[in-house]
């Protein structure tokens, strides 16, 4: 639905194909233009090189958003192996070199075997994880030096997909599925210091994101209206990310108001609430013989 002007009525969730050379911000504010309202938010940021899925909310889903169980990713990459950078992509200057033309491509697929499963991994420099109440990638462009912590991550698979010699370099293509918090970054930065030789990525396309593939993302140049849009509506997206349960009239009606229940809902939570006709109301979680409220959406506008 759309008001005069084109502006939306609706709430859902929008799910982009990101295009290189745009922040996560500037996708937000073209999707504000086209549907007429400034209640947009994202999910999952992406670097301005990255492309592929990124999941919008509009309007009163913009409250889903953090509650959105997120926690895999998959990527495809290509990591340049001979050369090292400041940032750890082809965005930085290098600042190391050596010739990946002795590196035998069994060495190559070994190395990045050892990455899958749980590992302690330091991230890039210049991520967006915060150095006493800073972003480390502004404190980076301002000339300061950052260390960052390991953090235990968790890479599901990586999958060396093909091998090509440029000059002195090593282009490796890899696919992953990788835990929330993981930076590729720091895994082509890792794999090139494993072979003694540095690695920069060069390339980065997240398919997965949670429970949204590329499949179903929206290539953001061919939209050029509201109407244009492809939104899964609150009750699909919740439906989808979320385990489900059922309440009758009086308990939609508690719900409304906020308050608990008692109910068993099957799930720690969040779980999605919904009225007898499949309506989406409200997001629970247990807590004891009680279920209690994370976020209500009955009755919000």
């Amino acid at each position: 639905m759309t008001r005069p002007g084109g502006a939306t009525t609706e709430s859902g969730l929008v799910v982009i194909d990101k295009p290189a050379g745009m922040t996560s911000h500037d996708v937000v504010g073209r999707v504000r233009r086209l549907a007429g309202t400034r209640r947009v938010g994202h999910a999952g940021t992406l670097d301005p090189m990255a492309t592929g899925v990124l999941v919008l909310g509009v309007n009163r889903a913009t409250r889903l958003l953090g509650h959105l169980l997120l926690s895999w990713k998959g990527y495809d990459a290509t990591v340049r192996l001979g050369a090292s950078t400041s940032t750890d992509d082809a965005e930085g200057t290098i600042t190391s070199q050596a010739s990946a033309s002795e590196v035998a491509e069994e060495a190559v697929r070994a190395a990045a075997a050892r990455f899958v499963g749980e590992i302690d991994q330091v991230p890039s420099s210049v991520s967006a994880i915060k150095v006493d109440g800073r972003r480390a990638y502004a404190r980076v462009r301002a000339g300061e030096s950052v260390q960052l912590a390991a953090r235990r991550v968790t890479i599901d698979s990586l999958e060396v997909i093909g091998i090509r010699r440029e000059f002195d370099y090593l282009d490796v293509d890899i696919s992953l599925r990788c835990s929330s918090g993981t930076y590729v970054r720091a895994v082509a930065r890792d794999l090139g210091s494993d072979l003694g030789i540095g690695g920069h990525l060069t390339r980065l396309r997240r398919t997965a994101l949670g429970d949204f593939p590329l499949a179903e993302a929206q290539l953001l140049p061919e939209v050029h209206a509201a109407d244009e849009l492809r939104m899964l509506s609150l009750d699909t997206a919740t439906r989808r990310c979320f385990p489900g349960h059922v309440v009758d009239a009086e308990g939609a009606r508690d719900i409304s108001y906020g308050r608990r229940l008692e109910a068993e809902l099957g799930s720690p939570g969040p779980v999605a609430v919904f009225d007898e006709s499949g309506r989406f109301l409200a997001l629970y979680q247990q807590r004891g013989r009680l279920a209690v409220p994370v976020a209500v959406f009955a009755g919000s506008e």
